[in-house]
């Protein structure tokens, strides 16, 4: 029997098409997003090893959906912490008919994106924005498995007042979606208190910023005996040694931003033990202790340097989206996205579940402190 080169060509077509439209199948996109660049990129990339983390062990466990087996792919988008590139890689993302989304990083970023992926219908659980409003636009995709601002501002004022003893307060924010937001909380909860404590400045910066001269000159004269800090551990540290230059002695508190483990680095002697107070919208209680801790100690065999804040939720994210397409029976956004809202999950952050607004509940607060360059845990707060 005798076969023409063009038969043997349109077979070998079909047969590349038949593997291709197979292997697509087999497949499971997430997309993660986050600044890896710029500077809260060591913030950034510490979520991405989150979510890497998971899809390996996942796929090295087996992913079974609805009885066929896929394999997670984690397509991985840096938004340099800018809501307008942010909004260019969510498009980005929904091109490529991601399955679902980690992120954004920032509230910021994760903001005007929840909007984009709303629109086309692709669940996202963001494992570390705070502001409120992402998930007070009605955006029934948007989902994050932290505490919002309104618990972190809550706790810091409260621990502030009661436990710190703050008379006067000076208050600095990044007018960014996150420092802002953060701020505002705090400030509301300190006027709220009815206590003797009171806000006695109120500045802004941007975060971009690397000179506080300024107005640490004007918060000096107001005599505060704690700094509240709207915004990252980039511009944090550097504010405290220039604290230390004008000779201010006041303690210094902020929220999750500050909280990481490269905080004391970027502060240097700028900052003395005790003096930086913050709080991380997660945390865990004692009866998931001893599994975040084995997770810290993977992801550092791993990646050979110690997590710094949130790729524990990033990896709680993966597993909670890939658990609800398992329940589904299907990763298809619209099918899946039901499950979702209604899961609950045993992540090694503690039971996952999600409100009407798709905050998650009973949201843990960690408030942290500095002593001999490393990160000490206070209290766990709800």
């Amino acid at each position: 029997m005798q076969f023409n080169s063009r038969w043997i060509y349109q077979v070998a077509i079909v047969a590349y098409l038949s593997s291709t439209s197979t292997h697509a199948q087999e497949v499971i996109t997430i997309g993660h997003v986050a600044a890896t660049s710029g500077a809260i990129a060591h913030l950034g990339k510490d979520n991405e090893n989150g979510a890497r983390m998971a899809v390996e062990e996942l796929n090295a466990k087996g992913v079974i959906v609805g009885g066929k087996h896929y394999r997670l792919v984690l397509l991985a988008e840096d938004d340099e912490g800018d809501p307008k590139q942010g909004t260019t890689v969510a498009q980005k993302l929904v091109d490529a008919r991601v399955n679902g989304v980690i992120g954004h990083e920032t509230s910021g970023t994760t903001i005007p994106a929840s909007r984009i992926y709303f629109n086309a219908g692709i669940p996202q659980i963001s494992p570390s924005a705070t502001n409120p409003k992402y998930t007070r636009q009605g955006y029934k995709t948007a989902f994050r498995n932290v505490a919002n601002d309104e618990q972190l501002g809550a706790a810091l004022a409260k621990y502030a007042m009661q436990i710190g003893k703050a008379k006067q307060i000076a208050v600095i924010d990044d007018r960014t979606a996150y420092g802002k937001g953060l701020s505002d909380e705090f400030i509301k909860n300190v006027k709220a208190a009815g206590s003797t404590a009171r806000i006695v400045s109120q500045q802004y910066t941007n975060d971009k910023a690397s000179d506080f001269g300024a107005i640490l000159t004007a918060i000096k004269a107001s005599k505060p005996d704690l700094i509240f800090f709207g915004g990252m551990d980039a511009i944090a540290g550097p504010m405290l040694r220039q604290m230390k230059q004008l000779g201010i002695k006041a303690n210094f508190m902020g929220g999750d931003g500050l909280c990481s483990n490269s905080m004391a680095l970027l502060a240097g002697d700028g900052m003395v033990d005790g003096q930086v107070i913050c709080a991380e919208a997660g945390g865990v209680e004692p009866q998931q202790q001893k599994g975040l801790d084995e997770f810290k100690l993977a992801y550092r065999r791993k990646f050979g340097i110690d997590l710094l804040t949130y790729a524990p939720y990033s990896y709680d994210a993966v597993q909670t989206m890939v658990d609800a397409m398992q329940q589904a029976g299907s990763p298809v956004p619209a099918v899946y996205l039901p499950l979702l809202a209604k899961i609950q999950h045993k992540g090694i952050t503690g039971m996952i579940a999600f409100d009407a607004n798709g905050d998650v509940q009973n949201g843990v607060l960690t408030i942290y402190t500095f002593r001999a360059g490393k990160r000490e845990r206070l209290t766990v707060m709800k």
